[in-house]
């Protein structure tokens, strides 16, 4: 661990979280989505747009970039920004840059904000769009294999095959996060449900049903980011960004292990940085654009060996009153998909120990995490605490 890092660590803050409602159709644009969140995470600071000098966030021809909500917030001399190409597996990674800027005075208060019409507007997936860049997909396209479940849905048959996953215990897991988006008023899907409810749910890409994903959502969410000792001075509770890290390698596409994901050779890499281990998370906003993404994530990240996400989670050890209380928000398959940004507002709420009814006792860590590298070969993480 080299000294710049070290000195990295906890030097900078989130300062505060904001919200549009998830819903089904906006009926905005994704401009105007970004400027409700950015200006709801600054009032939620205790700032004004006159404070923000930094804005961040990632898209892949999606939403509107930093150069246009700058000006549409009336700011017109930004000192940084960053418009990162980009699904779910760089969500963390733009938090992570904004704080490298506020620690090197490259800016001083960063909004990292997600925006999207995901249902209204442009579906994951979809038809009528231009093939993803990967080199691999034109092998796939001819044969209608382009779609996010499809290929989760394989790496899910593998795990299955090889060390007994289940099922049920992808059932289990959305059955857990439902129970949590029962508690979060934000939440689009808060009825709760039962295993045999997920069982008895449509199929969409076997082996996952119509539980075992992620929601399509329109709304937005952004974090303010700016120094620990400026955010000490703030509204709300700071808390403090131990550990950034984000990288790469293989594509799963074209081999690999398609049971292990980019998160195995980045969480040494996240952990060493924050000088913490996965014993020391008490609660963990893991990436779920599927319920399958959770349980390999739960080995990878090395909160149980390999093979076993399935049985831990099916101990109930994910659940908000177990070891490791897991998208304590519901997540994306019940909260709302808004690519990787409202796990880290949530990570931020249950540190401030402002999460209400779904609040997990005495929580002072959290690790938040991105797409963890199936689709594109990259991933990124975040370990927080409280201040």
């Amino acid at each position: 661990m080299t000294k710049r890092l070290l000195e990295f660590r906890n030097a900078t803050a989130i300062a505060g979280v904001g919200y549009t409602p998830f819903t089904k159709n906006s009926g905005a644009s994704t401009l105007t989505l970004a400027c409700r969140a950015v200006l709801a995470a600054l009032a939620d600071a205790g700032l004004t747009a006159d404070d923000v000098d930094g804005l961040a966030t990632h898209r892949v021809g999606d939403s509107a970039p930093p150069t246009l909500v700058g000006p549409a917030l009336g700011l017109t001399d930004l000192s940084w920004h960053l418009d990162q190409f980009g699904g779910g597996s760089v969500s963390h990674a733009v938090v992570g840059q904004a704080a490298l800027a506020v620690a090197t005075g490259m800016a001083e208060t960063v909004v990292c904000y997600r925006a999207i019409n995901a249902r209204s507007e442009f579906r994951m997936g979809g038809t009528g769009r231009g093939l993803p860049v990967s080199p691999e997909v034109q092998y796939q396209a001819p044969y209608g294999y382009v779609a996010p479940p499809q290929q989760y849905a394989m790496y899910a048959r593998a795990h299955m095959l090889r060390y007994g996953t289940t099922a049920e215990h992808f059932g289990t897991l959305a059955v857990t996060q439902r129970a949590n988006a029962a508690k979060n008023p934000r939440a689009l899907m808060r009825s709760p449900i039962t295993l045999d409810d997920y069982l008895a749910s449509r199929w969409i890409a076997e082996p996952f049903r119509l539980l075992d994903c992620c929601l399509e959502t329109d709304g937005a969410c952004a974090v303010v980011v700016t120094t620990a000792e400026r955010a000490r001075e703030l509204r709300r509770p700071p808390v403090l960004i131990s550990a950034a890290a984000w990288g790469g390698g293989q594509s799963h596409l074209s081999g690999g292990d398609p049971t292990v994901t980019a998160a195995a050779g980045l969480a040494p890499r996240l952990y060493a940085q924050a000088g913490l281990g996965p014993e020391d998370v008490d609660v963990a906003e893991i990436y779920d654009c599927f319920t399958y993404s959770v349980i390999v994530q739960l080995e990878d990240y090395g909160f149980c060996p390999k093979g076993e996400g399935g049985p831990y989670v099916a101990s109930g050890a994910t659940a908000l009153d177990g070891p490791l209380p897991v998208n304590t928000h519901g997540g994306f398959l019940s909260e709302g998909y808004v690519h990787g940004v409202n796990h880290i507002a949530e990570a931020v709420s249950q540190l401030r120990g402002e999460a209400g009814d779904r609040q997990v006792p005495g929580a002072e860590v959290a690790l938040s995490t991105a797409q963890p590298g199936y689709i594109l070969p990259a991933t990124s993480a975040l370990i927080l605490r409280r201040a």
